[in-house]
Parts: structure tokens; sequence; C-alpha cells
């Protein structure tokens, strides 16, 4: 057997987005993503990022609407920030739902909520468990 490919790092998400500019408002609001410089790949889209984290958003208008629910069980993208309530004022503000989840026997409070497109983001301050 092969030794094991390593890999070096994450270097991007890609999201299909139905609406690039309510999605770009959204992480750059709420989540504080810049954009970046994006080559014309033929089809629209933005690159953003925030720190070490980077987004590829690329538009499908024919996605279909998203779904109400929030699930922390389901499919989700997990940021580490350093203040959990903070999001949660930012998502108070904007008045979008969310749901927030206190782990069991830690100080941890994972706060779970739903892009324009329907993806779920979980946020939390990990560093406080450690």
């Amino acid at each position: 057997m092969s030794a094991p490919l390593e890999l070096l790092s994450l270097n991007h998400l890609s999201f299909e987005v139905k609406r690039l500019e309510a999605s770009l408002a959204f992480y750059r609001d709420i989540l504080g993503f810049t954009e970046m410089p994006r080559p014309d790949l033929g089809f629209p889209g933005a690159w953003i990022r925030n720190g070490a984290a980077c987004i590829h958003l690329i538009e499908k208008p024919s996605l279909p609407e998203p779904g109400p629910t929030i699930d922390p069980r389901g499919n989700h993208t997990a940021f580490e920030v350093k203040s959990a309530a903070e999001v949660k004022a930012r998502l108070d503000v904007a008045g979008i739902p969310y749901r927030a989840n206190e782990l069991r026997g830690t100080p941890i409070t994972q706060v779970f909520f739903r892009d324009p497109d329907g993806y779920q983001i979980e946020v939390a301050d990990y560093s406080v468990g450690r």
C-alpha cells in the first residue's frame, strides 16, 4: 500500500447560488467576507475570503428555493469565531433565524443558520473548550 496523500490545506469551498448579489451581501455583512479578484471563467460567480477561509460562489438561477428547517445534523460548513454572541447579534439585526446549541459539559455554543440559498452554516468559539 502506498503512503497516504498529504493534503496541505483546504483551498476553498464552492457553493452554487441562486442570486449572486444576495449571497455576496450575506457573506460580506454577516460573516465578514471580502470579494477577491476572479478570472473570467465564462459563467457568473465570485470568489470571497475571510482569513484562511475561501468560498467560490457560482451563480445558478435555476436552483430551488431553500427550505426553512435548520438541522445541526445535516450537511453544513463550520467556522470558528472569537464570539458566537457577536454572530447571534448580527443575525438578530438582519432578521436571520438561527438555532443555538449549548454543548453539554463545555462552555461552547454552536450557532446554526442558513445562507440565502439554504446552505447551513455553523459558527462557534471552540477555543473556550480547549
